[in-house]
């Protein structure tokens, strides 16, 4: 690939929408940087960019552990305190993360009042979270802060193996998830980049 198609599929995949105040923080589970998702959250709450965070994730691989209950005792041992979360654990990807989510902030909290969420998510997942919360939450203003666990900075990504895969991954089901329904586009932003030999 050329650098102009790398530098396309990085834009596409991991855009800019930088942090902001806003009146819910969400965290997408993971079994991948969990150290470094707990500190970010943790950083992000202590600056007062939320005041409440929604840690979605359910059991996922070999794991008796639902991945939010796990994340939650990371963040209670970093000191935030239990009464700042949200937890849902019971999602299994991406959708159910947005829709299952919603649905638990909704039973602790006035949803209605939740007009602003702050993503923190995996840094080559960005463009997936925020197509997933237009689908399935439309209407919010989105910022997002993005954790990269690779040891590269993400405009080398194609430089790391791991790194490299996972955003290439992510830019070929993008177009797939979309027809399934599983995602929409962000208005706004520039329309997937469809490369010759793709």
């Amino acid at each position: 690939m050329s650098h102009d198609d790398l530098q396309r599929i990085a834009e596409y995949i991991m855009p800019s929408f930088p942090a902001r105040v806003s009146d819910l923080g969400f965290l997408f589970g993971t079994r991948h940087g969990v150290r470094e998702f707990c500190e970010v959250a943790h950083s992000l709450w202590q600056a007062g960019m939320f005041r409440r965070l929604l840690v979605s994730g359910g059991r996922t691989g070999f794991s008796p552990e639902a991945e939010a209950d796990m994340i939650a005792e990371r963040l209670v041992a970093l000191g935030m305190p239990g009464s700042a979360l949200i937890l849902e654990t019971a999602a299994m990807n991406t959708g159910e993360n947005v829709r299952f989510g919603r649905a638990r902030v909704a039973e602790v909290m006035d949803i209605a009042a939740v007009r602003s969420v702050l993503v923190i998510g995996k840094v080559c997942a960005t463009r997936r979270y925020l197509m997933t919360l237009q689908k399935h939450w439309p209407g919010l203003s989105v910022s997002v802060s993005p954790v990269n666990y690779f040891g590269m900075p993400a405009e080398r990504w194609h430089e790391h193996e791991e790194f490299r895969a996972r955003v290439l991954r992510e830019f070929d089901k993008i177009p797939r998830y979309t027809a399934e329904g599983f995602l929409e586009e962000i208005a706004g932003c520039p329309a997937y980049p469809h490369l010759a030999g793709r």
